[in-house]
Formats: C-alpha cells, sequence, structure tokens
C-alpha cells in the first residue's frame, strides 16, 4: 500500500459512513470483486462536487453508480453515468431507483468517448476511472467542456494494476524540480495501465488551464481544477 495501514485505518475511521444503499452498493462489490473508490475516495468526490455546486457531473466508467451516488450526495443536480457492461449499468440503475436519486441520473449503455461527443456540456465535474491507457484521451475529450472552476478527478493514480515505483520515479524525472532526482527511463518495463497513468499526469500537469493536486486516499486521486 502506498498509505500506511495505520494512516489508511485513520482516513477511514474519521470519514462518512455509508447510507443504506451505499453499504449495499459496497457489500456487492465485495461480492463480485469489482473495484470500488470506497468512502474514503468517495468523501472526497461528494466534497467537490458541493464546492462546485455542480450541476451536471460526468463520469467516464461509472461500474453500477458507486462513485455516482457520492456525487449525489454532495447536492450535483445530475450525474451522466457511462457503462460499457448493460448488466452493470442496469444493477446501477437498480441501485439509484431504490435509493431515491434515479431521476437524477441519466444512464448511457456504450463508450464514454463515444458517449462525450453527444453532450456539449458544461460539466462542472468529470471523473475519469475507465480503461488507464485511455485517461489522457478523456481528459482531452472533456477539457473544453468543463467550466471554470470546475474539476476533472481521476481514480488509480497510486495503485491498481499498476507499477507505482516506476511511476513515482518517472515524476521525480519529470516533476519540474531540480532536486527531485528520479529515473527518466522508469517507465521502460512498466505495463499499458502504467504508461496510461503516466500519460495522463504528465498532459493534465503541463496543461496551462488546470492546477492539480495528488491526493493519497484510496487508490490516489489527482484532483484538477480548471482555472480562469
Amino acid at each position: 500500500m502506498v498509505l500506511s495501514d495505520d494512516i489508511a485505518r485513520f482516513v477511514r475511521a474519521t470519514g462518512p459512513e455509508h447510507t443504506d444503499v451505499q453499504a449495499r452498493m459496497a457489500a456487492f462489490a465485495d461480492e463480485h470483486d469489482f473495484p470500488n473508490i470506497g468512502p474514503e475516495s468517495g468523501a472526497v468526490l461528494r466534497l467537490l462536487a458541493r464546492l462546485t455546486d455542480a450541476e451536471t457531473v460526468f463520469e467516464f466508467g461509472s461500474g453500477f453508480g458507486y462513485s455516482a451516488s457520492w456525487f449525489l450526495r454532495g447536492g450535483a443536480d445530475r450525474v451522466v453515468l457511462t457503462e460499457f457492461d448493460a448488466d452493470e449499468l442496469g444493477q446501477g440503475r437498480a441501485f439509484m431507483t431504490d435509493a431515491g436519486l434515479a431521476d437524477r441520473c441519466v444512464f448511457e449503455e456504450g463508450d464514454a468517448m463515444k458517449t462525450v461527443e453527444r453532450y456539449d456540456g458544461p460539466f462542472d465535474v468529470a471523473l475519469v476511472d475507465h480503461q488507464k491507457e485511455r485517461y489522457a484521451d478523456a481528459l482531452r475529450a472533456v477539457r473544453d467542456k468543463i467550466s471554470t472552476g470546475g474539476v476533472v478527478v481521476a481514480d488509480n493514480v497510486m495503485r491498481g494494476p499498476i507499477d507505482f515505483d516506476a511511476l513515482l520515479a518517472h515524476a521525480e524525472a519529470t516533476g519540474g524540480r531540480g532536486d527531485a532526482g528520479g529515473d527518466p527511463d522508469a517507465l521502460a518495463g512498466a505495463n499499458d495501465e502504467t504508461h496510461g497513468i503516466a500519460a495522463y499526469l504528465n498532459a493534465v500537469r503541463d496543461d496551462s488551464a488546470f492546477e492539480t493536486v495528488v491526493l493519497p486516499v484510496g487508490s490516489g486521486l489527482a484532483v484538477s481544477t480548471k482555472t480562469p
């Protein structure tokens, strides 16, 4: 783990509790070995919806709606959920209906990269949580549709199907600090997912329209605010 067990436990212990439906979602994820952002990261999504006074949130990859449930808890007026798997999307619709939130959701089956083309925006928040190799593509697709003061948040930038040591060495070599060290060739033997996360972080950090911070919460969240 990137975070020590004690710190991770502390963040969880001081974070919000699940609603009844979210508890069922978490149990469903455990039962089906489905990767979930968890309540720690969910609390950040809730906060981002609250701070941006979000009218519309767009998700690149929604699974069965767990992330969307946190945006809705933060007061988002509408969340666009995208998902390849029809069964997962259907399960998300059922959960949202049980929670009384389905009327604030738009359920889009298919490729999020195709779906986003049909939306003009503006989006107050966009969540990037689909195939890691396509994170940078998602940023390019949504960049001009994010409202000023809005946020793009990417999950799994520190943990998941990635080589964190290689990513760290790459970040230290490219982060702009002369004393950081690192290894410019660190990604040479890394998997495609690691390359995808690195490409995303390079793209969003190099984009003058965004200010980015990585939060070591859950599997790591890169939070990027669109500046005036």
